[in-house]
């Protein structure tokens, strides 16, 4: 059985994320213990809410550089996926670094709204492991008011009022900008190929 080691940024849907696992057979903790994040097997960084106070609780755990450093197959959603970048136009914040882009604010039109909150459809620009036995195009659920350009990063994209990275992945790194746990089966799916990986 898969363990996963869930970094604990703030945020209020971490239930509906250990929940997801638990029906895939994969067990999972809620921590910031720097030694229980460098042992699990998996690591997951989700994050709801504003990247200014997530890397502040994350700094103040000391798991700026723990998070850098890790080896195993690594996971960021929402939030998670823009603190694994350089750095956030949101309060001006620096970030881990892990992807060489910074978040942006999205633009928005009276038909597209910011946030962006609903099923997009996600396009994959390159081959990777998490989409594995993912038909291209499947709808992804999204709720979020910044996003990654585009990037060489970028294994898929998904369309606002201008393309986004949906997954960005680097190394053992990978990090998605919708949420898999409220993303139904195609969600549960590309959990599944995250709890199968190896880095």
């Amino acid at each position: 059985m898969t363990h996963v080691a869930i970094i604990d940024s703030g945020g209020a849907n971490i239930a509906s994320v250990r929940y997801a696992f638990d029906r895939l057979g994969a067990t999972s903790e809620l921590t910031t213990d720097a030694e229980t994040i460098r042992s699990a097997p998996r690591v997951l960084l989700p994050g709801v809410g504003a990247a200014r106070d997530a890397m502040r609780r994350l700094r103040a755990a000391g798991l700026t550089d723990v998070i850098r450093e890790l080896q195993q197959p690594v996971l960021g959603i929402c939030l998670g996926m823009q603190l694994m970048c350089e750095a956030s136009e949101e309060e001006d914040t620096d970030c881990l670094g892990i992807f060489t882009a910074a978040a942006k604010q999205l633009s928005g039109s009276p038909d597209r709204p910011v946030p962006n909150m609903g099923w997009c459809a996600t396009s994959a620009r390159s081959p990777h492991p998490l989409l594995r036995h993912i038909d291209d195009g499947s709808y992804f659920y999204y709720v979020h008011g910044y996003a990654i350009p585009v990037t060489a990063q970028t294994v898929a994209t998904a369309e606002h009022s201008q393309s986004f990275s949906a997954i960005l992945a680097r190394d053992n790194f990978v990090a998605a900008q919708f949420h898999p746990e409220r993303s139904s089966d195609v969600g549960a799916k590309l959990l599944q190929n995250f709890v199968r990986s190896s880095a």
